[in-house]
């Protein structure tokens, strides 16, 4: 069950949407309430979700670490790249999706700063046939794409690749590593604010739920705009 207000996260999504449609909003800074100029921007800003966990003992407490696919994709603009066998690649072609096979690898001679400049920082996500899953470090020169943290996302041959890079897109990862501050992509300024406020409570409530104590483990919950002040829902 959510813990998170109701009236505050409409009203949170409301001022969020003003701010990033350029309208003047409130904004509170401690005890003082400014008046902030929101500004249109030329871009699409994704809505971040900001939490913070408490009482987690990392001598204690194992780290978790879970995926939960949204309705919607937060970043629809992702830009995914298929490392593909001869069926995937094909279809990647198809379907307008950016794709190399490995004859595309080979031309980069194991050459790690040439597969980093050219290909990793061009993408934000990777996906891979099964069957080129372990030889991609050694067609890379190394474990490139770990060290990224960009490791390839497994498409076997049932797979449906449009409706595989779908997923992907709408899938977020809440995972403890060394600090308790977590964010996670989860909306957009594009959609309704009955979207977004579906794609945070699924959210939140899916990060709740990897807790050893559920909602106790939660400090804080904020969101904010790309380009936006951060509005707090839980506290």
């Amino acid at each position: 069950m959510s813990k998170l207000d109701n009236t505050l996260l409409e009203t949170s999504i409301a001022q969020l949407l003003a701010f990033s449609n350029g309208e003047k909003i409130s904004v509170r800074k401690g005890k003082v309430t400014e008046e902030v100029q929101g500004k249109k921007r030329n871009f699409v800003e994704t809505i971040e979700l900001q939490v913070t966990i408490k009482n987690h003992d990392p001598k204690k407490d194992k780290r978790f670490s879970g995926t939960f696919q949204l309705p919607l994709a937060a970043r629809p603009n992702l830009k995914v790249c298929v490392l593909g066998n001869e069926i995937h690649y094909t279809a990647a072609k198809e379907a307008g999706i950016e794709t190399r096979n490995v004859e595309d690898l080979k031309k980069f001679n194991r050459n790690k700063k040439e597969v980093k400049r050219r290909l990793v920082s061009k993408f934000d996500v990777f996906m891979a046939s099964s069957t080129l899953l372990k030889k991609i470090p050694r067609l890379m020169g190394g474990p490139v794409l770990q060290r990224a943290n960009k490791f390839p996302v497994m498409i076997s041959p049932s797979d449906n690749l449009v409706t595989k890079v779908d997923t992907v897109k709408r899938t977020i990862k809440w995972q403890l590593k060394k600090v308790f501050c977590l964010n996670a992509s989860v909306a957009n300024v594009s959609m309704t604010p009955e979207e977004i406020k579906t794609q945070i409570v699924m959210a939140v409530n899916f990060l709740v739920s990897l807790q050893k104590k559920n909602w106790q483990n939660i400090k804080v919950v904020y969101i904010k705009s790309t380009m936006g002040p951060s509005f707090c829902l839980y506290l």
